[in-house]
């Protein structure tokens, strides 16, 4: 019976080694791949006039790794490259415009950038979860709750908008 037990505790003992070995090794493949985007694009961007779409991922790796200033400037790049360009599909930049925005606590500045979204792209449903976030940290329960419906009008099942829906529709009706 005990060399039974030690086998199990060995056993699960090597499992979960080899869950942490794993887990380690899938963050150090993901950020060596996030590094040499960042340095690719930094470099192709430092001697030449990037596209949209080069200023917008580039953007994107910043705010990923939390440089919201360096982000804003980068995404505000893109969009006058996609402005020069003709580019239609702006809302995604506007979309990750406002999140550095709502990062730094610029709540005002966030939710104009979502709503430029939405002008772009009226059934974006990333940038009305946004708006809705946006608004309730201004406290605007009633137009925040109005942004995650818009978002389940296009998406029903949108886990996000359902439960903060729920939850302010208790608020704005006390």
């Amino acid at each position: 019976m005990d060399n039974s037990l030690a086998v199990v505790y060995l056993s699960i003992m090597v499992g979960l080694l080899t869950f942490a070995v794993v887990s380690v090794f899938r963050q150090i493949f993901k950020t060596r791949r996030l590094e040499s985007s960042l340095s690719r694009l930094r470099n192709k961007l430092s001697k030449d006039k990037g596209t949209a779409q080069e200023y917008y991922e580039l953007a994107s790796i910043y705010s990923e790794k939390k440089v919201y200033s360096q982000a804003i400037t980068l995404f505000q790049k893109a969009l006058k490259a996609a402005e020069e360009e003709g580019e239609k599909a702006i809302a995604p930049i506007y979309n990750g415009l406002g999140y550095a925005y709502f990062a730094q606590e610029q709540y005002d500045l966030a939710i104009r950038q979502y709503k430029e979204a939405l002008k772009n792209k009226p059934d974006y449903v990333t940038a009305f979860n946004n708006l809705g976030h946006a608004y309730e940290r201004k406290k605007l329960n009633a137009q925040a709750l109005q942004a995650y419906e818009e978002a389940l009008k296009f998406a029903p099942n949108n886990t996000t908008a359902k439960r903060r829906a729920e939850s302010l529709r208790r608020l704005v009706s006390a």
